[in-house]
This record gives structure tokens, C-alpha cells and sequence, in this order.
């Protein structure tokens, strides 16, 4: 009986349906912010291995976090939480890895993953071998993976740890990329960059903020140490370094000199420290009085980018470009009053509302077989440009910039497939939707009319003006809704 079982159960395990979906995870902990190789290469042989598992995967079922850690427990993998939302959906019941540890390199993760494929019987595929989650053996084994990868990661954080702590008790700065002001050894000054630091302390206690002096900097035609523009945050970056004051901290909140020069003298430094503690504090206070922006996450300006809400000069309220404080070519400066957005907004959800019966809606949007087409096409594409950058075709810049392109059109037709809480439009519908709809107001019940935003609208994309005046200029105003909406 023993051997009859386990024959059944290897033959279950070896058996796959063709074209039973799956889905693909690929994670790497570091790289530079637009280095996607990493992940890219993954995908790539995951693909492969589902195409020899007669596997189907779907453009939406394959989830990449790039420069994500998978030890430290801080840190969020947006994806990895898809990844898992999707299994607990019956999704797929098949997983696509480089390697184990690519998943998970700690004992929770693990134990996450396997509550959830207890009912679904999901199958782990790696390169190296499968495991079946459902299976008590590849249970045990999987656990012993991965408490080893936790150990390795361990033992490598216990090694940088004491390095850092011996360059600390030497006084030596962490190693690394090339601090602004300083050579690659972080030993010697140059002079130029010092004295743009030195004006960018000066500037900050005459008063200027990160984006003024940011814009200041940038006017002079200066790059930063990775040679690219000054933004507001480069600016508060520095201002909070205590690298170019010569001293040299770690965790438990000591502090030595260094053994580098210093750039900023100490007084000065810890005067910028306390005037930069003093302005959150103001802007905690301002902030816990705020507006509440009823379509965030909805407003989009035509550059491409969500615009979030904030305050005029005048203080009245406006969703402004997030490109706002950015430095040079692509910044963006385009705005649109708050209330007079969110009440045609509001008139425009009623009128659906009025009309709409939730009952029988899809809990994710349909996509168009035009979508589906375009998607296939752009990941041959992918596969093309990538095949051309190993063949020393194009550049590796090249390749970034074409890559980053054909992946934002993908991102910007998937953009409509989400997840749809229908729930939230309990009681909102039919001949009563206007009245219910003032309740909410009335109730300051801003969280759910943002809800209801967000669940009929897939953007308000806002033109430039092309009058003058206060009021909205409703041709500005450029309303996507959901297919469940439309």
C-alpha cells in the first residue's frame, strides 16, 4: 500500500496539463534603480521552463521585485504579496523560480507560502528541481533550503556588521559610492564640490528649501557624484550626511571624528540638524490638518505621472504634477484646483451610479484581445532588444532606454487590471445614488468616495489650460472609466 501511495503521488506530481496557468517570480536584492538584468534574466529561463512544462503564463501572473531583499523582514515585495494574493485566488497552482531562494530566504515567508498551498496543491518549479508544496517530504527539504539561505544571510550581515564596525572604531568612512565632495577613498576633498556643499548649508539657514536650492545648483549646470540633476532630495540627502561634518556614527547612536576632513564645520552642521528637526515638526502640524484629497491615486497629468494633492501660494487646494520639484527636462508644473476637479467628479459618479447594477460584475476587469495582442508583441520585443544587447548590437544604455520604453507601455495597458472591491458601492446604487452619495459627505466619509473614485475611473488625465479664470475648464479634463463603469 506504501509503494502504491507513493507511486500516485509521484505520479501526480510529475503530472501537468498543457496550458494550465502559472506564474513566474523573479527577485534580486541589488541592483541600480534602472538595472533590470537581474530579473530580466530570470524571466527569461522561467519562460523558457514553461514553455517545456506546456505551461501557460499570463503577462499579469509574472512578478518581478527588483533590488528587494527577501531577508530583511522591513522590507515590502509588493510583488511577492501579488504573487501570493493570486495562489490564494486559484490563479495558478503552478510557480515558476530561478531557484528557491529567490522566493524566500526566511522561515515565515516559508511557512506563508505553505499555509496557503495546502488547499491549492501548488507546484514549485525551479532550475534546479521542483518541489511539491502539498508533498511532506519536499516540505521538509524546501524548510531546510531555506533555513540554510537564511543562515548564509545571516552570517553575511554578521560580516558586513563588523567590518563597518571596524572602520567605525578607525575612524574610516564606509565604503562604497563616491561621497559628493570627496575622492572614491572618501580621504580627499575636491575643492569645487566643497564649495557647493558649503552653499547649500549656507543657503539652507538663510532659509531657502531642499527645492530652491536644489533649482539654484542646477542652474549653475552641476551634476551629483552619479552625474545626474540636482533634486530636492539630493539637497536633503546632504544636509542630513554626516560625512561631510567629518564625524562618523552607528547604531547605538555614538559619535567620533573621522579621519577625513571635514568639509562643514561641526557648529554649522548640528544648527542645520536642529533647524531641519524644527521644520518637521511645523510640517507634522500643518499636516495633520490637511485636506483630504478625494482623488488621489485618480488625477494624472498628460506627462504620465499621478498628481497628489497640495496647497497654491494662495492656500487654496490643488493636485499638483509629482514632476513639480524635479530638476531640468522633466519637470512638470501643471495643476488644477482641488474641489472644482472633485465635484464634477462627484456629479459624474452620481449620473453612473444612478444607472449602474453592481450584481454579476467581474472581479477583474476583462482586457481586450487588442491589449493581449499588443502585450505578446511588446514581450518579443523584449526578448529581441535583450538578444541584440548580448550580441553587442546596441549598448547597454541603449538597451535600458528601449527596454524601459516597451515595459511603461505593457505597465500602461495593465494599468486597467485590478482587482475590484464592488463592495464598496454597497447602498450607492440605482434612483437613490445622489442621496447616499451626500451621506457619505456629510459623514466624512472621504476613504470610501475615494474608493468609489478609483473603482469607476481609471484616470482623469488633465490637459493644459487654455483660458484664463478660476473656474474648471471641463475640456481639460480628459475621464478613462472602467470597463465596469462605461
Amino acid at each position: 500500500m506504501r509503494e502504491t501511495t507513493r507511486k500516485r503521488r509521484a505520479r501526480d506530481f510529475r503530472a501537468v496539463t498543457p496550458g494550465e496557468p502559472a506564474a513566474i517570480y523573479c527577485r534580486i536584492s541589488k541592483a541600480d534603480d534602472d538595472d533590470q538584468t537581474g530579473v530580466d534574466r530570470q524571466e527569461r529561463l522561467c519562460l523558457d521552463q514553461a514553455e517545456r512544462l506546456q505551461l501557460s503564463v499570463e503577462p499579469g501572473h509574472i512578478y518581478k521585485d527588483n533590488n528587494k531583499s527577501a531577508w530583511q523582514r522591513s522590507r515590502k515585495r509588493p510583488k511577492w504579496d501579488a504573487l501570493l494574493k493570486g495562489m490564494e485566488a486559484g490563479k495558478y497552482r503552478h510557480v515558476i523560480v530561478y531557484h528557491a531562494d529567490r522566493l524566500m530566504r526566511q522561515p515565515h515567508d516559508l511557512e506563508r507560502l505553505l499555509s496557503l498551498a495546502d488547499d491549492k496543491h501548488v507546484i514549485l518549479h525551479g532550475q534546479a528541481n521542483n518541489r511539491d508544496l502539498s508533498n511532506a517530504d519536499d516540505r521538509f527539504i524546501l524548510r531546510i533550503e531555506v533555513a540554510q539561505a537564511c543562515k548564509s544571510s545571516d552570517d553575511t550581515s554578521r560580516r558586513v556588521r563588523d567590518a563597518l564596525e571596524d572602520r567605525f572604531i578607525a575612524g574610516l568612512p564606509h565604503s562604497g559610492r563616491r561621497q559628493y565632495g570627496y575622492t572614491k577613498d572618501g580621504k580627499r576633498i575636491i575643492q569645487h564640490e566643497a564649495e557647493i556643499i558649503k552653499d547649500v548649508f549656507r543657503l539652507y539657514l538663510e532659509g531657502r528649501t531642499p527645492a530652491k536650492i536644489a533649482r539654484t545648483i542646477h542652474q549653475r549646470g552641476e551634476l551629483t557624484s552619479r552625474g545626474k540633476e540636482w533634486q530636492a532630495d539630493t539637497v536633503r540627502n546632504l544636509l542630513q550626511s554626516q560625512r561631510v561634518a567629518g564625524i562618523i556614527s552607528i547604531d547605538d547612536g555614538e559619535i567620533r571624528m573621522g579621519a577625513w576632513p571635514a568639509i562643514v564645520d561641526l557648529g554649522t552642521w548640528r544648527e542645520v540638524q536642529a533647524k531641519r528637526a524644527t521644520r518637521s515638526v511645523q510640517e507634522k502640524e500643518r499636516c495633520a490638518q490637511k485636506y483630504y484629497y478625494k482623488a488621489r491615486g485618480v488625477i494624472t497629468c498628460t506627462c504620465g505621472v499621478r498628481m497628489g494633492g497640495s496647497s497654491s501660494t494662495r492656500g487654496s487646494h490643488i493636485y499638483r504634477c509629482a514632476r513639480s520639484a524635479r530638476i531640468g527636462e522633466k519637470r512638470c508644473t501643471r495643476t488644477i484646483g482641488a474641489e472644482a476637479v472633485e465635484k464634477a467628479l462627484t456629479e459624474l459618479s452620481i449620473r453612473i451610479l444612478e444607472r449602474l447594477d453592481p450584481a454579476g460584475v467581474p472581479a477583474v476587469s476583462p482586457r481586450s484581445s487588442e491589449d493581449v495582442a499588443a502585450d505578446e508583441a511588446d514581450r518579443r520585443k523584449l526578448g529581441e532588444l535583450h538578444e541584440m544587447w548580448l550580441a553587442d548590437e546596441i549598448t547597454r544604455a541603449e538597451f535600458v532606454r528601449l527596454r524601459k520604453k516597451v515595459n511603461d507601455r505593457i505597465a500602461e495597458r495593465q494599468v486597467s487590471v485590478i482587482q475590484r472591491p464592488v463592495v464598496a458601492l454597497e447602498g450607492l446604487t440605482g434612483p437613490g445614488a445622489r442621496a447616499a452619495f451626500k451621506r457619505l459627505e456629510e459623514r466624512g466619509e472621504y476613504e470610501r468616495i475615494n474608493a468609489v473614485f478609483s473603482l469607476l475611473f481609471e484616470a482623469v488625465i488633465i490637459k493644459p489650460a487654455t483660458r484664463k479664470g478660476t473656474g474648471l475648464d471641463l475640456s481639460r479634463l480628459e475621464i478613462r472609466q472602467h470597463l465596469l463603469s462605461a
